[in-house]
């Protein structure tokens, strides 16, 4: 079996990081033909925007997004694919999950968007766990990485390109509410922080999420349970 880092697929199994990098193991199927037309490189907000508003299944829940060390996928110099790693969304996070002052942020990322663009997708054999993995190693050499957390929303999606780059599983979120805003057109948008009082809407139930986390600083310790994944065939 021939190795090209640059076509690498995966077929069944996982992705492995050793040593900062990506490891071949016995469980991929390497393609000399597979991805040599694309490529990866950091892009701006802007760039992101042009990806994720048409494609991304929160564009019409969330009220924009947030921008942090983002990566483009490239397909004969097109974008088709973006990867955004953002900290934490809140301190207390890296307490309750990790265990850490929530002062002590470094390093701590969450794969807060990834998306490829549809037609692409469907034609590119497990592009997105292709290019979720060598944005890993572009963000580990760019800085401190020693945990990288990601959500599947449970409406949408079960994490099989989580699972597929060696994140381990550890359930579902906790049960909680979000607050939805009414516009003058009648639509909702999801309100993200601040006061509600007097403001017109409504509160729904949130979707509740599969939590998957990576972790590279092996001094760290996950307070979460590892649980089995299984594949959701009905999404």
């Amino acid at each position: 079996m021939s190795n090209c880092d640059d076509s690498l697929i995966v077929e069944q199994g996982t992705l492995q990081f050793q040593d900062g990098g990506l490891t071949p193991t016995s469980s991929l199927h390497i393609q000399l033909n597979g991805k040599r037309e694309l490529h990866i490189k950091k892009i701006s907000k802007e760039e992101a925007s042009t990806i994720l508003t048409p494609f991304h299944y929160l564009t019409n829940i969330s009220k924009g997004f947030k921008s942090g060390i983002n990566f483009g996928c490239f397909k004969n110099e097109k974008l088709v694919g973006v990867a955004i790693f953002t900290g934490f969304p809140v301190p207390e996070l890296a307490k309750g999950m990790l265990g850490l002052d929530r002062n002590d942020q470094s390093g701590l990322f969450e794969l807060s968007r990834l998306c490829i663009e549809p037609d692409i997708q469907r034609r590119e054999h497990n592009l997105a766990s292709w290019f979720l993995s060598r944005s890993i190693k572009l963000l580990k050499k760019d800085t401190t990485v020693r945990v990288i957390l990601s959500y599947a929303d449970t409406a949408f999606h079960d994490g099989i390109v989580y699972a597929a780059c060696n994140f381990k599983y550890y359930g579902l979120t906790s049960p909680k509410k979000d607050f939805f805003i009414q516009n003058v057109d009648g639509s909702y948008t999801k309100h993200s922080r601040g006061t509600v009082k007097g403001v017109i809407g409504e509160w729904r139930d949130r979707t509740r999420k599969h939590r998957f986390v990576i972790m590279f600083d092996q001094s760290l310790s996950i307070k979460w349970i590892e649980q089995k994944w299984c594949r959701n065939k009905n999404l």
